[in-house]
């Protein structure tokens, strides 16, 4: 019998995770983890779930300790959070908090309480069958969170369960009826991690000092003033406040490029421009989950943003450089987001990007744009 600590939020997914464990023989406790202590508004909801948690515990007759991880969260990941922001980047903070705090902090805290192992709710699968810990895509790919978990310290996953992995969301719901939890129907939790759903623009005013700048379409025209560069990301077609101009037609506004130096904000009504439709990223430092490839020339498929398709790739690995090219072109390559690994089911590890590589003549040229609005 394997002593387990399973991490439970209150939501259905880390309640059947501990039901079931109970029926395969385990001894199984909870942990509940408060992350966030800037609760002073109705979006934080951590007061509500500790609540759902504890029912839950009770009702399967376990033990729930609490734990308060605030101080490591905030320096961690939310001041990293921050900073990518303030440098005009869009960070994937979810794959950080797995990182730092689910699969470190709360390893630690659950082995000095004797676990042998945490489990928690994710959408993944482990195979050991190789004598490491191999990371492979959920069975259910609507929910698959290999995304998020590809920062991990591989290590780290021989100590981890996902016993929700086989499953699909219908059936774990389904499963979490039948046995009688109170939150079989419970919404999925969305947003930040651990700061949840809310709006990110007032969110983030409260902790960067940002500049106005200009906003300027492809054909020079000034549209006027936005807030902030830190509030808009590449792809961005929604909040950007431009009203009817008599030289455009009614169709969206997309963000297609942003020069720190200036504050410019520079949008444009095509969808298919280039600066949006890039093949090649260049990356930060690879992480690896376990070994990096052997050859400098790694063939498999990679992912840019959460439930996206898995596209075929090239990547091309010079000691800490990388270069990552994709058979197609792929919409809104944001600076700060992370490019994720696999190769067949098995999530290899993952990479921040650095930036996005229009195709050659075809880079947005800020200058240029600069003086076609000065001319205009």
């Amino acid at each position: 019998m394997t002593h387990i600590i399973v991490g439970m939020s209150g939501g259905v997914d880390s309640s059947l995770t501990a039901a079931l464990l109970l029926e395969q023989g385990h001894s199984v406790e909870g942990l509940f983890m408060f992350n966030w202590a800037q609760d002073e508004d109705a979006y934080c909801t951590a007061a509500e779930d500790y609540a759902v948690a504890a029912q839950v515990a009770a009702d399967l007759g376990i033990k729930l300790h609490r734990a308060d991880f605030s101080r490591e969260y905030r320096e961690r990941v939310f001041a990293h959070f921050l900073d990518e922001y303030r440098r005009g980047r869009t960070p994937s903070p979810d794959l950080l908090c797995n990182r730092e705090i689910k699969f470190r902090e709360f390893l630690d805290y659950a082995r000095q309480l004797g676990a042998d192992a945490i489990a928690t709710g994710h959408y993944a699968r482990l195979d050991r069958s190789g004598g490491r810990s191999r990371l492979l895509q959920a069975v259910d790919q609507n929910k698959d969170q290999t995304y998020f978990l590809a920062a991990v310290d591989g290590q780290a996953l021989d100590h981890v369960l996902f016993p929700l992995g086989e499953f699909t969301k219908p059936q774990v719901r389904e499963m979490a009826q039948a046995r009688g939890l109170v939150n079989y129907q419970r919404k999925d939790s969305t947003g930040i991690c651990f700061i949840g759903e809310r709006p990110m623009r007032e969110f983030l005013s409260r902790y960067l000092t940002t500049q106005r700048g200009r906003m300027i379409d492809d054909a020079g025209h000034d549209l006027g003033e936005h807030p902030g560069l830190c509030f808009f990301t590449i792809g961005q077609r929604k909040g950007l406040g431009i009203g009817g101009q008599k030289h455009a037609t009614d169709a969206p506004w997309y963000v297609y490029a942003k020069d720190e130096h200036s504050a410019t904000l520079y949008v444009t009504q095509n969808e298919q421009h280039p600066a949006l439709n890039c093949r090649v990223a260049e990356l930060e430092t690879p992480h690896w989950l376990h070994e990096a490839p052997a050859a400098a020339h790694w063939r498999g498929r990679a992912r840019i943003r959460h439930r996206q398709v898995l596209q075929d790739c090239t990547l091309e690995l010079d000691g800490d450089t990388a270069v990552l090219s994709f058979d197609t072109p792929q919409w809104a390559i944001a600076p700060g987001q992370s490019a994720v690994f696999y190769q067949d089911e098995e999530c290899l590890g993952s990479a921040v990007i650095a930036r996005a590589v229009p195709e050659q003549g075809a880079a947005p040229d800020v200058a240029e744009a600069g003086r076609r609005q000065n001319s205009v």
